[in-house]
């Protein structure tokens, strides 16, 4: 126990050192992942609603019978749902980082490094989950939508009660994706000085010149969380999936 101790108060290799960096900076590595967490969790939620509502935006069908205002409309709103998708697609996310949170301070916007990663996070996100859900709705077959409408249901409501729910289950999984990948983007956050876990990384390097063993560090934290939540959400694939065994009540039927 003694030669323990020893060995960690005056670490000699890697591990030695990853246990002792851990040991002694432990509340900020905790309080990088927890604020790594509160912006993937946040940042992916919001950008999920607002990916939802882009890809129904450009889901909406001009009809030849439609007034030419609402013609204009969704055309305009279509048009600028395309640039905003193709805009933050095409460009790295720690440029858009940059941008956002000094084009804002230059507007005379007094927002925190915080605030501004979540932002940069839900527009990111909402970009990459719109074409996901447009596709989502696509995959639904048609002749729902057109059974809903000869029962009298409006374009809103077969969208709402019909539509959606199903597209959700089938984006789920791309759902999943887009998290874990927003949890590891965060470390690009850096730049703007928040303090998530890649940052607190980096403070504890600096402070003995050991980068390497602090960066294992947060490796182990980010494989141990991404492996826990693509569990979660692979669990979460199967109960949505429902019952397995409604084709054996059919043959048992049909054997009676």
């Amino acid at each position: 126990m003694g030669h323990v101790i020893l060995a960690i108060a005056d670490p000699q290799n890697s591990i030695e050192w990853m246990v002792f960096l851990t040991q002694k900076y432990l509340k900020m590595f905790l309080d990088g992942t927890w604020l790594t967490l509160y912006i993937a969790v946040s940042g992916t939620i919001l950008g999920f609603l607002l990916g939802y509502i882009i890809g129904i935006i450009q889901d909406i069908r001009i009809g030849q019978a439609d007034q030419p205002l609402r013609k204009f409309f969704v055309r305009g709103l279509k048009a600028i749902a395309g640039i905003y998708v193709e805009i933050f697609r095409d460009t790295p996310m720690i440029v858009q980082a940059m941008i956002i949170y000094y084009g804002i301070k230059q507007m005379g916007v007094d927002l925190s490094p915080v605030l501004a990663g979540i932002l940069v996070t839900v527009l990111n996100t909402g970009a990459y989950m719109a074409e996901t859900v447009r596709a989502g709705i696509g995959s639904i077959d048609i002749g729902q939508r057109e059974g809903a409408w000869a029962m009298g249901m409006s374009p809103m409501k077969t969208m709402l009660y019909i539509v959606l729910p199903q597209a959700f289950k089938n984006i789920i999984p791309e759902m999943g994706n887009t998290f874990l990948t927003n949890l590891k983007m965060t470390s690009v956050l850096n730049v703007i000085a928040v303090q998530e876990l890649f940052m607190a990384a980096k403070t504890v390097g600096g402070n003995y010149y050991k980068y390497f063993e602090s960066y294992l560090v947060i490796a182990v934290i980010y494989f141990v969380l991404c492996f826990l939540f693509n569990k979660g959400f692979k669990l979460l694939e199967k109960l949505l999936e429902g019952k397995t065994d409604y084709a054996l009540a059919v043959e048992y039927m049909d054997n009676q």
